[in-house]
């Protein structure tokens, strides 16, 4: 992690602080995300969803496309397949099929969150991952002292695309920046 830190968390608008708010010291800065993307290659995402419109399906389909290895967890499509991966009802079942997990990414409500946490500790991950409006402090420090790194409230998606450039409502560079949408011409 990096310690260069602010003096006044305050008024301190760094990346690193500007979702923070002081509520958890611990969580790693922009840096620090941008390594563990470069770093870890196999996420599971619990709490994948077979419906292509939900966030959790679709974070699931970049990641692939991004050479990412994805391992889908959901006890109501085990069995299934989805997106060309088998999906498992949890992640100690995953485990023990053979798939490596380093990065756990959580679409859970945050009240769901604790069980996660334990079992991604008891198979070995290295990050704990919340999406973005999930924050469970109690599970961050629980994370962190069994040595997890812990990120919540952000989307691995948005953060990935934000440092490889691909930042875009449907996920893709188009390589022109605007605040705005474009108008479509019709021909």
């Amino acid at each position: 992690m990096h310690k260069n830190l602010g003096c006044n968390r305050v008024f301190d608008f760094s990346p690193r602080f500007a979702y923070d708010k002081g509520m958890n010291n611990q969580s790693p800065d922009m840096y620090d995300r941008l390594t563990l993307l470069q770093q870890y290659r196999h996420i599971a995402i619990v709490g994948i969803s077979a419906d292509q419109y939900r966030p959790s399906h679709f974070v699931a389909i970049y990641l692939q496309a991004e050479g990412y290895d994805i391992i889908l967890i959901n006890p109501r499509y085990a069995g299934q397949s989805l997106l060309g991966k088998r999906v498992y009802a949890s992640l100690t079942e995953a485990k023990e099929a053979g798939e490596q997990i380093e990065i756990v990414d959580v679409f859970r409500n945050a009240e769901d969150v604790p069980p996660v946490a334990e079992e991604a500790i008891k198979i070995g991950a290295k990050v704990l991952w919340l999406q973005l409006g999930i924050r469970n402090d109690e599970v961050g420090k629980i994370a962190q002292e069994a040595g997890l790194t812990f990120v919540q409230n952000r989307c691995i998606k948005m953060e990935h695309a934000r440092f490889f450039g691909g930042l875009h409502t449907v996920g893709l560079n188009t390589g022109v920046v605007l605040s705005r949408k474009l108008e479509r011409k019709i021909v």
